[in-house]
């Protein structure tokens, strides 16, 4: 694997070795109780951007305890998803906490910022995040058109050719797998840079599988010549 510029986002996931070939089918209604704590949460979320907005406006600074629950919540999102229509890659429930669960195969973190651009977070939340946010819609975003019906993106609908494989093979497909955590990975990279988390832009990149890839080495400065010793 090639190394890459490291990105302050980091999304990772992991098969369970012995997938259900139908729990699938009904995890939506499993995690029921996720999405009525999710719904309460992402009302928080907003208002706490909000209120980061004008901090980093005023400060530059992300206040830590806000950060450190949104990126929760983004988390707490992330294992649901992960579980329940996302990839569909593990039958393990997910844990109701904002904090990172080490035994648990789905991970979502975003590096601190100790400093944010004032002008920045003026502009790269609608204007500057356009771009990604076309893109992010045709990975997941769907709806209904009078002429052609229920259009579904593209993580719902490989998500579900995946069960489907499993379904019958008893084998969760890999390389679809890589390619599925590639597209949430975009999507959460973007979803950081939206929600002010961050100030690096998301590359334009599919980075896939389930590990986040290696972060490039700074290039080693070439030995001093004799010439410029002394």
């Amino acid at each position: 694997m090639i190394p890459v510029a490291a990105s302050p986002v980091r999304l990772e996931a992991s098969v369970d070795p012995r997938l259900s070939r139908w729990m699938w089918l009904v995890k939506w209604l499993l995690a029921l109780p996720h999405y009525i704590v999710l719904l309460f949460l992402w009302i928080a979320f907003a208002v706490v951007t909000v209120i980061a907005f004008f901090a980093i406006l005023f400060t530059a600074r992300y206040p830590r305890a806000l950060f450190d629950f949104n990126v929760g919540v983004l988390r707490w999102n992330w294992r649901v998803g992960y579980y329940a229509h996302t990839a569909l890659g593990t039958d393990r429930y997910p844990p109701f906490t904002l904090a990172d669960v080490p035994d648990y195969p789905a991970h979502f973190d975003v590096a601190y910022p100790e400093r944010l651009s004032r002008g920045l977070v003026l502009v790269k939340w609608w204007l500057l995040a356009i771009p990604q946010y076309i893109v992010v819609a045709l990975f997941t975003g769907g709806g209904w058109d009078r002429h052609d019906g229920w259009r579904g993106g593209l993580l719902p609908f490989l998500s579900l050719v995946a069960v489907v494989v499993l379904l019958f093979t008893a084998r969760y497909p890999r390389h679809l797998f890589d390619f599925l955590i590639g597209l949430a990975r975009w999507t959460a990279r973007v979803t950081a840079y939206a929600a002010l988390l961050t100030d690096q832009y998301p590359p334009f990149r599919l980075d896939q599988g389930g590990q986040e890839p290696p972060v490039a080495s700074p290039p080693t400065p070439p030995p001093a010549s004799p010439m410029t010793k002394g």
